[in-house]
């Protein structure tokens, strides 16, 4: 095996799975949709009190954020199923973990990116003051790549489901608890003036533990779903 042949692979991999993505734009543009809209009818269903939207603006947009990461999970792996790529990745003299990775990557940039994007727009419309916006960005820079990590264990646990959405979500959101709570309670404590500094290295450690651990955990779901 060549020395330069996993990164070349990885890339490839990468590079094809972001092409597939622009080919089916609109799949690619209602994780995002649903995103914007959850967050935007918020407002009209509480009220426009600015004090109440300042409180529960960042578990609103946290939930969405996640729900939205959810609503996207089944694509990282489902066309590879139904064509038999998955195959091909467990029979490659690569390592799983590693093609994983570029997939998970993929899928970030796919769903997770164009959050970071317009989340401050949202954090506007529910009157999140400056500090509390620029931490918003932050915990979502480095939560939804957590997302997107836990949320491909569970995808390759239920692929070789015919309806495996359920249990997708039975699966995965207890996970995902923890990163909420700490995310929203971090935008909280920035907007009242106080210091985020342990509620970063929490989600940072989130981020560390997953992405070292994911891969493999993926890698090994895979096989037992095709086995």
């Amino acid at each position: 095996m060549k020395s330069d042949s996993l990164p070349r692979a990885f890339a490839l991999l990468l590079r094809r799975d972001l092409i597939l993505a622009y080919r089916h734009r609109a799949e690619m543009i209602n994780p995002l949709l649903f995103f914007i809209l959850v967050t935007s009818l918020f407002p009209l269903g509480i009220g426009a009190n600015p004090d109440l939207l300042r409180t529960a603006g960042p578990g609103i947009i946290w939930v969405a954020a996640l729900l939205a990461a959810l609503l996207s999970l089944d694509g990282i792996f489902r066309s590879d199923f139904d064509d038999g790529t998955l195959e091909q990745f467990l029979l490659s003299s690569h390592p799983v973990s590693v093609l994983v990775l570029a997939k998970i990557l993929a899928h970030w940039l796919i769903t997770g990116l164009p959050l970071l994007v317009v989340a401050p727009l949202l954090g506007v419309l529910l009157d999140l003051p400056g500090r509390g916006i620029l931490t918003l960005l932050l915990t979502l820079a480095l939560g939804t790549p957590v997302l997107s990590l836990i949320g491909a264990v569970g995808v390759a646990l239920t692929v070789g489901l015919r309806k495996g959405g359920m249990i997708l979500s039975l699966l995965v959101l207890p996970l995902y608890i923890p990163l909420l709570i700490f995310a929203a309670n971090a935008v909280d404590t920035a907007a009242a003036g106080l210091p985020i500094t342990a509620h970063l290295l929490l989600i940072s450690a989130l981020l560390v533990l997953a992405l070292s651990l994911a891969p493999l955990a993926t890698s090994a779901a895979l096989r037992i779903s095709l086995s």
